[in-house]
C-alpha cells in the first residue's frame, strides 16, 4: 500500500474505529468493570446488525431500527446472564452457548446469511458513502463520534448512581458486596445486558456503515474489543483516572487499532496469511502482547529493594 492509498483510507479507517469504539466500550463493561469473560460479544455484534437492517428493510425509522438492535443485544446479554447465574454455567461457557445460538438466531433473522441495504433506496445514519462529499452533519465520522460521547455520558452517569456503584462493587469483589446486602447476580445480569445492548447497538451502526448484515460480522470483534482496551489502558492509565476518561481511552484505543492496525499492520500480516485472517491475527496479537506488558515489567524490569535483616520487597 502506497502512502497515498494510505492517506485516502484514513477517514474510512477512523469511521470504522469509532464504530468499534462502541463496541470496545461494551466489551470494557464486562472485562474491567464486572471481571467476567463475556465471548457472547461474537454474535451479539452480527445480531444487532441482522436486526437493524431488517427493521429498515421492514420500513422502520433508523432510530427506532438502532433502539430495536440494541434491546436485541440486552436480550442476548440476559441468557447470557442466566446461564451464568440462574444455572450455574461458568461465564465464558455461557457466552460461548449464547454465541453460538445467536448464529441460528440471526439466519433467523435475515433468511439468509447475507443481506444487503441499499444508501441510495434507505435512509441511513451512517455510511462508507458519507465519509467525503457530504454536509458535516452527515458525515460519518462526526455522527459516530457525536454517539460515543453521549455513551460515555450516559455511563458515567449511570455508573455515578448507587445502582451502578454497586456493579462496580460486584466486579471489584462479589464476596464484600454480598456482605452489604448487594445482590450481585442481578448486577451480573444487568451489566452484561448493558455490555451486549451496546455490543449490539455498535453492530448496527457497522451493518449501516458497510451496507450489509453477515452472520459472520462478529467473528473475532471480541478480540478486536479487547485490543481497544488494552492499548487504551497502555497509553492513557497514567494520565487517565476519572472513569469518564477511561472509557473514552478505550475509545481512543479502538481508533488508534483501526488506523494503523487495520491500515498498516493487517495488510502485511494478510499477505502471509490471507486476507480475512490478518485482522484476527494481528488483533490477537497485539492483545497478548500488551497483556503481558505489566508481567514482563514485574519480572524483568522490576529492581529487588534488599533490607537488612535478609527481608526483601518488590
Amino acid at each position: 500500500m502506497n502512502i497515498a492509498t494510505l492517506f485516502n483510507a484514513m477517514p474510512g479507517a477512523l469511521a470504522q474505529g469509532l464504530i468499534w469504539a462502541i463496541m470496545a466500550i461494551g466489551v470494557y463493561l464486562t472485562f474491567r468493570i464486572l471481571d467476567v469473560a463475556d465471548l457472547t460479544v461474537d454474535g451479539t455484534l452480527g445480531l444487532g446488525g441482522a436486526v437493524c437492517i431488517m427493521c429498515m428493510i421492514s420500513g422502520m425509522n433508523v432510530w427506532l431500527s438502532l433502539l430495536l438492535a440494541f434491546g436485541a443485544g440486552l436480550l442476548a446479554g440476559l441468557v447470557t446472564g442466566l446461564f451464568h447465574t440462574f444455572m450455574g454455567i461458568p461465564a465464558i461457557l455461557a457466552g460461548i452457548l449464547t454465541q453460538l445460538s445467536l448464529y441460528s438466531v440471526n439466519l433467523k433473522i435475515m433468511g439468509k446469511a447475507n443481506q444487503a441495504i441499499n444508501v441510495d433506496k434507505y435512509d441511513l445514519l451512517v455510511s462508507l458513502r458519507y465519509i467525503k462529499g457530504v454536509p458535516f452533519y452527515r458525515n460519518t465520522i462526526l455522527i459516530v463520534a457525536v454517539l460515543m460521547v453521549v455513551v460515555i455520558a450516559i455511563l458515567y452517569w449511570f455508573f455515578g448512581t448507587e445502582l451502578g456503584c454497586s456493579i462496580r462493587a460486584t466486579g471489584c469483589n462479589a464476596n464484600m458486596a454480598r456482605a452489604q446486602g448487594i445482590n450481585t447476580n442481578f448486577n451480573i445480569v444487568l451489566g452484561l445486558m448493558l455490555s451486549n445492548g451496546l455490543v449490539a447497538f455498535s453492530g448496527a451502526l457497522l451493518s449501516q456503515y458497510q451496507g450489509f448484515a453477515d452472520v459472520q460480522m462478529g467473528r473475532g470483534a471480541i478480540v478486536i474489543g479487547l485490543a481497544a482496551v488494552v492499548i487504551g489502558e497502555a497509553v492513557f492509565s497514567k494520565i487517565f483516572r476519572n472513569f469518564a476518561l477511561k472509557l473514552l481511552s478505550v475509545g481512543i484505543g479502538s481508533v488508534v487499532f483501526g488506523l494503523l492496525g487495520m491500515q498498516v499492520l493487517v495488510p502485511a500480516v494478510a499477505k502471509a496469511f490471507g486476507k480475512a485472517s490478518g485482522a484476527c491475527l494481528l488483533s490477537a496479537i497485539v492483545v497478548a502482547i500488551f497483556l503481558a506488558v505489566p508481567y514482563w515489567k514485574a519480572k524483568y524490569f522490576t529492581r529487588v529493594a534488599v533490607k537488612k535483616g535478609g527481608s526483601s520487597n518488590a
